[in-house]
């Protein structure tokens, strides 16, 4: 009858073998995050040194590997053919020489670098500048002066053609 209640059989789930959640990017992948806008990327398999929060280092560093600054630097840092990035808690007051400079943190004190600074918006620079290309993001801080350095060969090509140019009369 209709008051009577048929009672149907309940399907459980079956249980789903649980997978493993993934494993949290490692510091290469968040060194490659934070140069990602970068002229030049930095490859997947170089050698990069992490100075971690808890570091206070006071003299000079030289070194032939891409560094990751999260704590504080105080003295010179020298790496001509790598990278220095000065991450959100670094603080340095150095001046740093690099092919490649990225400011996400503190730096009080010049910075030169062959190819390319970029100062994000979290970085502030008290200091002066010199590199091929200068990238500074709304919201960054420089106190400083910035000097564009031009490859020799684009500067020869250059005067050459200017010199051509004003030879035949343009």
């Amino acid at each position: 009858m209709w008051w009577e209640r048929k009672t149907q059989p309940v399907a459980l789930p079956q249980p789903h073998p649980v997978s493993a959640p993934p494993e949290p990017p490692g510091l290469e992948d968040s060194m490659t995050n934070l140069t990602s806008r970068s002229s030049e990327p930095p490859s997947a398999s170089h050698d990069q040194t992490v100075l971690g929060q808890s570091v206070v280092l006071h003299g000079d560093l030289a070194g032939k590997e891409d560094l990751l600054i999260e704590g504080q630097v105080e003295g010179t840092i020298n790496v001509p053919e790598h990278c220095v990035t000065v991450g959100v808690h670094g603080e340095v007051r150095a001046e740093i020489h690099a092919r490649q400079v990225v400011v996400l943190g503190s730096v009080t004190g010049n910075i030169s670098a062959r190819d390319k600074i970029d100062i994000r918006k979290t970085g502030q620079v008290v200091g002066d500048l010199v590199a091929a290309a200068i990238a500074i993001e709304g919201g960054a801080f420089l106190k400083g002066s910035i000097d564009i350095q031009r490859d020799q060969n684009q500067e020869a090509a250059h005067s050459l053609a200017a010199s051509a140019a004003f030879k035949a009369g343009v």
